[in-house]
């Protein structure tokens, strides 16, 4: 395998696949914080920094596709104190795992976590018992200043910075009275009208357009729809079970009955993949907390695959195994941004503005604060909006606001 590393400006090193390469190598160059991809030139670009080129270089390490050789004409060998301070961090990042895996935090939580303490630890080469509140700060100041992260993000990176020091050099940040607390921004949300949500649905196609359209039906997150597997999907109650969403909790959203017909059809069209994965000899899926340990069996059943699962299987180069994960996010965020542009729409939309437009028509249709809140999955009344008139009522007898656009209601709320 040949990996080409040159220079390409003062800010950036570009990397490129000169012969033949695989999913692995290129996920290597994916996972380096902030790189980009030249489409004209056909090559990645590396921020020009030593944590991203240690970054680099570990992730090209990790593939196993390399021995002392982590790059091509550039001669750039992977050391013996790199491969030391490598195992060390990894180590490292392995106790952060079992702590957060202990306390049953989710999996979108440990990988966050994973990802700034990485970062952290690569930021600074210095004995990690010498680390405290200081390189926190200025970690925290870089972020903000050079990277220009929200507030939202910067605060993420501190708490998995305390959980880290806390849990897991079991330092008392009690005495960290100093740390940098990003200040929120309070903004309002862009919300499309349902006009607006038509068009831009108009303007997507095919599986793209029925995760979109769940989006909006039911006030899903992006990573929650995508996460969803058939038997999430319960059509006698009309009600769809979203499991370890934010904060590990699961809830039941309504199933708009105007995608009933469009997801029973999309369901045939996934057990087509799943029967010829079968018939190639895979199909199995990877599982929640553990189950496929209990049942290899049970990962290769229909009913726990994934209900949008990518295009093509994943194929790890050293077993051979072969498997298929849910499509990326990114994926439908492309699809999204290209569909409002086409629809000419120039409020700043993203597929979390479909959950901020469902949310918002519903509290306009007379629905109240606490059954939106509980539909959100939001722990706190005052995340929904701080309103007092509470009416309990449960998922599958609220009419979604999708059905007033595609048909099966009348159209009223």
């Amino acid at each position: 395998m040949d990996v080409l590393i040159k220079p390409f400006n003062d800010d950036y090193f570009s990397v490129n696949f000169p012969g033949k390469f695989n999913e692995v190598l290129l996920n290597a160059v994916r996972n380096v914080p902030d790189r980009r991809w030249n489409n004209e030139q056909k090559i990645w670009l590396i921020p020009n920094s030593e944590a991203a080129k240690q970054a680099l270089l570990e992730n090209l390490y990790e593939t196993g596709e390399f021995s002392d050789k982590a790059a091509g004409s550039e001669n750039v060998y992977i050391s013996e104190k790199q491969k030391e301070e490598h195992e060390k961090l990894q180590n490292e990042i392995k106790s952060l795992s079992e702590v957060l895996q202990a306390k049953h935090y989710s999996i979108r939580t440990i990988e966050s976590y994973s990802f700034w303490i990485k970062d952290f630890l690569r930021t600074y080469h210095a004995d990690f018992e010498s680390l405290g509140q200081k390189e926190i700060n200025e970690f925290l100041t870089n972020l903000a200043v050079k990277e220009h992260v929200s507030a939202s993000t910067q605060n993420q990176a501190l708490a998995a910075l305390l959980f880290y020091f806390r849990n897991v050099r079991h330092k008392d940040t009690d005495n960290f009275k100093e740390v940098i607390h990003a200040k929120h921004k309070r903004r309002v949300p862009v919300v499309l009208t349902k006009e607006e949500v038509a068009s831009v649905i108009a303007y997507l196609e095919g599986s793209k357009k029925l995760a979109v359209e769940l989006l909006y039906g039911t006030g899903m997150r992006l990573n929650e729809v995508l996460a969803l597997r058939i038997l999430d999907l319960d059509f006698d109650r009309n009600e769809i079970t979203v499991r370890f969403g934010k904060g590990g909790k699961d809830r039941r959203v309504m199933l708009p009955k105007s995608l009933i017909p469009k997801l029973k059809e999309h369901i045939k069209e996934v057990k087509i993949i799943h029967d010829k994965d079968l018939a190639d000899g895979w199909g199995a899926v990877q599982l929640r907390d553990g189950i496929g340990k209990r049942s290899e069996q049970m990962a290769k059943e229909f009913r726990w695959q994934w209900l949008f699962p990518q295009k093509n299987r994943w194929i790890n180069e050293k077993t051979g195994q072969q498997g298929r994960h849910h499509i990326d996010e990114s994926i439908l965020q492309k699809a999204v941004k290209s569909a409002v542009r086409e629809a000419g729409i120039i409020k700043n939309a993203s597929c979390h503005t479909f959950r901020h437009s469902f949310a918002t028509h519903l509290l306009e249709s007379g629905y109240d604060l606490r059954t939106v809140q509980e539909l959100l999955g939001h722990s706190d009344v005052r995340t929904t909006m701080i309103y007092t008139h509470v009416l309990n009522r449960g998922a599958k007898e609220i009419v979604s606001p999708l059905d007033g656009i595609l048909g099966g209601t009348d159209g009223e709320f």
